[in-house]
């Protein structure tokens, strides 16, 4: 994979919004085909319209990624009906139950780890035979802070991240020497409907902080572009974050970094 995205494919969880909305533009604009999954319809259907207007290939599919048939059907989809996958950003996730150890209903902190953490072994688990069968591709998990630094009321989150960060360094050690490279990407803080739930939450640190402190969805949709190119390629098997200056510098980002999360 060069550093232009014409003519590759590339599969977006959790589109239909912050993050994931904002890297189906930037890799739209940079000629890349995608398949769109979220769990609700709407917001997908608005967005792939709007980015079909401007001359892009992009279909939609709901997809609840905790339900394995579902993310294996979608990408079973973008291999055999838009030619291949090239590449899957496994962004779909939840901040819900954000909630003490002790009080916590054991059901929600259930279903957090199916969506985050199942959710992206779901998605690794169907592409990974599919771009072994190509010998090549990436596949990008989000990461955060939380995986590294413990924070009140956010056992599951924690864990969750925690396991796929572990998911990611277990894929890059198995597929390596098969022309697959397996990244992590920490945004810091963005400013996206999750931020306003933690907010309104009160909970731990992170509530207190102003919106307007938070990084913009760009950022890590840039990043997100860089990291399906051949110049991330030495940085495979990694967490990036950007929270670091050398690499936001690498990436081409400006300003300040993120606060941590």
């Amino acid at each position: 994979m060069g550093d232009s995205l014409a003519g590759r494919t590339i599969v977006i969880t959790g589109a239909s919004r912050g993050i994931g909305a904002a890297a189906a533009e930037a890799m739209a604009a940079e000629g890349a085909a995608l398949l769109l999954l979220a769990r609700s319809a709407d917001r997908l259907t608005t967005l792939a319209e709007k980015l079909r207007a401007k001359g892009a290939r992009v279909e939609a599919m709901t997809c609840d990624v905790a339900r394995w048939s579902q993310v294996e059907a979608a990408i079973g989809h973008a291999d055999k009906g838009l030619g291949g996958l090239d590449a899957l950003i496994n962004n779909a996730g939840m901040i819900d139950p954000i909630a003490p150890l002790a009080s916590g209903d054991p059901g929600d902190w259930s279903h957090h780890i199916d969506v985050n953490l199942k959710g992206i072994y779901h998605g690794m688990r169907a592409a990974l035979p599919v771009m072994r069968a190509r010998g090549r591709g990436v596949i990008v998990n989000l990461s955060s802070g939380a995986a590294h630094n413990p924070l009140e009321g956010w056992s599951a989150y924690c864990a969750g991240k925690a396991g796929a960060a572990m998911l990611t360094r277990c894929a890059h050690l198995e597929m390596k020497g098969h022309g697959i490279r397996v990244f992590g990407l920490s945004p810091g803080t963005v400013a996206t409907d999750m931020q306003r739930r933690i907010k309104a939450s009160g909970i731990n640190a992170v509530s207190r902080m102003d919106f307007e402190s938070h990084a913009s969805p760009e950022d890590p949709a840039k990043a997100l572009v860089w990291l399906c190119t051949e110049a991330a390629a030495p940085f495979a098997g990694e967490e990036i974050s950007l929270r670091d200056p050398e690499m936001r510098a690498r990436i081409g980002l400006t300003g300040e970094a993120p606060p941590r999360r």
